[in-house]
């Protein structure tokens, strides 16, 4: 069984992903990137809300793969309160040296959350990596949204592989990236941890627009 993580990029769409009951909230800014980040300020608001009452994850931005940016990113935005902090490890860099340098926060229990892009050939070797450095999850996405969704920029062979390898190494899982109401079906197999909604969540399924309750509803439904 899979849980839904919804994305949201402010405090009206996180009180409607309460309300549909989701199981984590993810705070982003769509318009920004693939894993553009909502101002610190706003995400304490939100954090501090009395009504929300489900996990709430943060990204910290499409960010140069630079140890010292990523770091202060993070600890600036895991000092909001929020459960979970997502990374983006973009290719072309060497991460070894950022994951070392992340270690340092996971020993002060702060969770974090490496996202590789499945259209961009990621490495899964590098899933032991974050492991080791004391990540509490790791995720799938995607970068180019024209592409498609996940399930058409990787096969499900390969998806599987990298469930199990993230299970073997006792981290969560997710699958993301433009994931429609009909991947579902699909997914669901995989026994991933979660599966994370943005675009399908939203009128016209336009990832920058509102959500819409009705397709929230929905996923909610099919999961």
């Amino acid at each position: 069984m899979s849980n839904m993580l919804a994305s949201v990029n402010c405090l009206d769409e996180a009180l409607m992903a309460e309300q549909a009951n989701v199981d984590i909230i993810d705070l982003k800014q769509p318009a920004l990137g693939a894993l553009g980040a909502l101002e610190t300020d706003l995400v304490k608001t939100i954090v501090n809300n009395k009504q929300l009452t489900k996990p709430i994850s943060a990204t910290v931005g499409d960010l140069p793969m630079q140890a010292d940016i990523i770091f202060n990113a993070v600890e600036a935005m895991a000092a909001t309160g929020v459960d979970y902090v997502k990374i983006g490890f973009f290719p072309d860099s060497d991460w070894l040296p950022i994951i070392q340098q992340l270690k340092s926060l996971t020993q002060r229990k702060i969770k974090l959350i490496a996202v590789l892009f499945a259209d961009q050939n990621p490495d899964f070797n590098t899933i032991k990596d974050f492991s080791d450095a004391g990540f509490s999850g790791v995720m799938l996405d995607t970068m180019d949204k024209s592409q498609g969704s996940l399930c058409q920029v990787m096969p499900l062979a390969k998806l599987q592989i990298f469930v199990e390898q993230s299970q073997q190494h006792t981290l969560l899982c997710g699958l993301a990236g433009s994931l429609r109401l009909q991947d579902i079906a699909s997914l669901l197999p995989l026994n991933a941890d979660y599966l994370g909604f943005r675009g399908a969540l939203c009128n016209q399924h336009q990832r920058t627009a509102a959500l819409d309750p009705h397709a929230l509803f929905a996923i909610r439904s099919a999961l």
